[in-house]
């Protein structure tokens, strides 16, 4: 997210409650049984911080990073009020420097705002920052999203497809990767009958 996108996200955010809602993504729950406690997570992205405050609930030492201070700010309230810690960045991704094998998981849900070019680099940074066996998450829209139009971004070029998805993670194990439509239900912004796309895959060891 570039600066400019940081004050335009500034403002979706200003408004009362929780854009994307305070409850995790129905993907990354249902990815429970894959998490431990005490593995380290990187969540991209994270907004109000509904991800990332879900992870330090099952015990995870988590890296919540946003472009928006508005959306952080929204981030540490929810901790506060359940309770739980994680550290919180501000950062333009499209300059933040990922850390090299640092994380056993990341998570990147709905990080379409990034077109071919953004794109690019943070697959490229999602798998140096994980560790040997380390896991990434990731959901996003495909094309057939732009017909029901209940949310995500409006072009096409920023939306995933299967292919593209094995082509950018070439040399990670596909654990599971599925299109699917469903209905959802995150908060105002995500809402109704969506085109879907899960990715779950390891990083390779040496």
């Amino acid at each position: 997210m570039t600066a400019n996108g940081s004050m335009s996200w500034d403002t979706r955010y200003a408004a009362e409650g929780y854009l994307f809602g305070t409850a995790p993504n129905a993907f990354l729950a249902r990815q429970a049984p894959r998490l431990r406690p005490g593995l380290s997570a990187l969540a991209l992205a994270d907004g109000e911080g509904r991800n990332g405050v879900w992870l330090a609930e099952q015990g995870l030492d988590v890296l919540s990073i946003d472009a928006s201070a508005v959306a952080l700010d929204k981030a540490r309230l929810m901790a506060r009020e359940r309770g739980v810690k994680l550290r919180f960045e501000q950062a333009d991704l499209a300059t933040w420097a990922f850390p090299e094998q640092s994380f056993d998981l990341v998570v990147a849900i709905f990080i379409q705002f990034a077109g071919p070019e953004l794109r690019a680099r943070l697959f490229a940074g999602i798998r140096r920052a994980l560790r040997p066996d380390g896991l990434l998450l990731l959901e996003g829209y495909r094309p057939e999203q732009l017909g029901y139009r209940t949310g995500g971004p409006p072009n096409a070029e920023n939306l995933y497809t299967e292919p593209m998805l094995r082509a950018a993670f070439a040399g990670m194990e596909i654990i599971e990767l599925a299109s699917y439509d469903a209905e959802i239900a995150e908060g105002t912004a995500h809402h109704g009958m969506s085109a879907l796309i899960d990715l779950v895959a390891r990083q390779p060891r040496p």
